[in-house]
């Protein structure tokens, strides 16, 4: 038997969408072990605070036998190979999405050659969603349920009904 196929898919996930779920589910499939990392990144003025954000995550992939949740607050290589993962996996919507990937696969490459960028398309479906569209229309009440799994729902509604960003 070979080394294990350890893959890291990261982002803000503020909040986990449908579309995450689907790099998630497809990721999975692809490798022994999925670490999903929930980047802290106060820059972004995230809706959620950081271990909201991992709860959401872990009760959305909780049927996921071989994916697991953390957080980090350093630099995405540097996790890679402190979790012995060989792969990071990107979500790619748009041609848009690609230009600024691929810099950054660039210089991860430059940072630690033996760790590889996979890009993953997501479903159809699920390619116009973002989670800044999320929390835009759910901001101004709008049914955001097709977009967005349940515990994110109720989690959004909530969130909403306490304050509003807007």
């Amino acid at each position: 038997m070979g080394k294990e196929r350890i893959a890291i898919y990261a982002g803000t996930f503020d909040p986990i969408t449908d579309g995450h779920l689907d790099i998630v589910t497809r990721g999975a499939q692809l490798f022994d072990r999925l670490i999903v990392a929930v980047s802290e990144n106060p820059r972004k003025g995230p809706l959620f605070h950081v271990d909201e954000r991992v709860e959401l995550v872990q009760r959305v992939i909780g049927h996921l036998d071989n994916v697991s949740v953390i957080s980090f607050h350093k630099l995405l290589v540097d996790l890679a190979i402190e979790q012995n993962a060989s792969t990071i996996i990107k979500g790619i919507r748009a041609v848009s999405d690609f230009e600024y990937e691929l810099q950054l696969a660039l210089t991860n490459r430059r940072l630690a050659p033996e760790v590889d960028t996979v890009y993953l398309l997501p479903s159809e479906e699920h390619t116009f969603i973002s989670s800044s569209v999320i929390k835009e229309v759910a901001a101004y009440g709008g049914d955001v349920s097709s977009m967005v799994p349940a515990a994110v729902l109720t989690a959004l509604q909530k969130k909403f009904e306490k304050e509003s960003p807007y």
